[in-house]
Formats: C-alpha cells, structure tokens, sequence
C-alpha cells in the first residue's frame, strides 16, 4: 500500500500542516493547493510543500489528517 503525505513546512522544519491519504489523485491535488496557499513572502522566507510517500501508517505523522 502507498500513502501519500501532504506537509506544509516552516524554515525551521516544523510541520504545519499534514495530510496523509492513500488516495493518489487526492494527494497531489492537495499538494497543489498547499503550494498555492504558501504566500511569496513565507516561499522567500524558506517554507515549503511536500509531497511524499511511505508504505505504512505507522510511518505517517502523529498529527496528520488521516483520509481515507
């Protein structure tokens, strides 16, 4: 099984937003919108999107919104 882990993060590497699915579809269109809604100042100040997989649940975040 791949699921797909959305993480909104700051310079520091804090994760302010965290969406797992296992949904393909699902997850780049959420991917899309974490890097639409990143501002120019926060992308000039280090924040990025990330879009990444892993093959378990135990391996997603503890603070992730988990759909399915």
């Amino acid at each position: 099984m791949t699921i797909w882990i959305n993480e909104q993060v700051d310079p520091s590497g804090m994760i302010h937003a965290c969406i797992a699915s296992c949904n393909e579809q699902l997850a780049k269109d959420c991917y899309q919108s974490f890097q639409d809604n990143l501002t120019t100042q926060q992308k000039s100040d280090g924040w990025e999107a990330r879009l990444r997989t892993v093959e378990s649940w135990d391996e997603v975040p503890v603070n992730s919104l988990k759909l399915s």
